[in-house]
């Protein structure tokens, strides 16, 4: 799948256990549906073309059980062949989020940096003071933007004010190669499901 119509707007559902979203586009079609898989050792993610859930199109699996520098592959669950990898680096990621993106022969091409490291200190100390907590989500919005091999910016996520942060966009900040698009889409969806289990 390519030629994607900038921008894309995830949402997170509230409504369920799963740690659900949707990915639609600048025309509100859907693209994507996100479930992450409850109870796993091993983190698993199932992302099928809309809410329905009857075509599962990828699949996100962790490499070890314990997600610290864990790398998650992606799987196209038509050919059953692996398409690319994203992986955290954790200390560096202690203080801002960096996640690596690799091709399906493991080289690395793109990587992804959290632009603002006080944004989420700053949600972490206010979510910690009772009824100020429920203001973070319209408060600390945190921006994760994607670079190439050259240091170019191509692609950044970025959290939109609302309750339980439940809205993201990612916008298109150049041109990518059509055949790594839905890699490096794949890439923020098993970032951002990540980074909100870090709060």
């Amino acid at each position: 799948m390519s030629n994607f119509n900038y921008p894309l707007n995830f949402l997170f559902k509230i409504s369920t256990f799963h740690n659900d979203f949707t990915i639609k586009d600048s025309e509100d079609r859907t693209l994507f549906y996100v479930r992450q898989k409850l109870f796993k050792l091993k983190e698993e993610i199932i992302i099928f073309s809309d809410e329905s859930r009857s075509e599962q199109q990828y699949s996100i699996k962790a490499d070890r059980w314990l997600d610290f520098n864990a790398n998650y592959t992606f799987t196209d669950h038509k050919t059953t062949e692996i398409i690319g990898k994203v992986g955290r680096k954790g200390m560096r990621s202690i203080w801002k989020a960096n996640y690596n993106a690799f091709d399906r022969d493991g080289v690395e091409d793109y990587k992804i940096q959290e632009d603002n490291g006080w944004v989420k200190v700053g949600d972490s100390f206010l979510g910690e003071i009772p009824i100020l907590n429920i203001l973070t989500g319209y408060l600390f919005n945190p921006s994760y933007t994607m670079y190439d091999k050259e240091g170019n910016k191509v692609l950044q996520l970025q959290k939109k004010p609302s309750f339980f942060g439940r809205k993201f966009t990612l916008d298109k900040l150049a041109e990518v190669d059509p055949k790594d698009e839905t890699r490096l889409i794949l890439c923020f969806m098993m970032m951002i499901l990540l980074e909100r289990e870090r709060g």
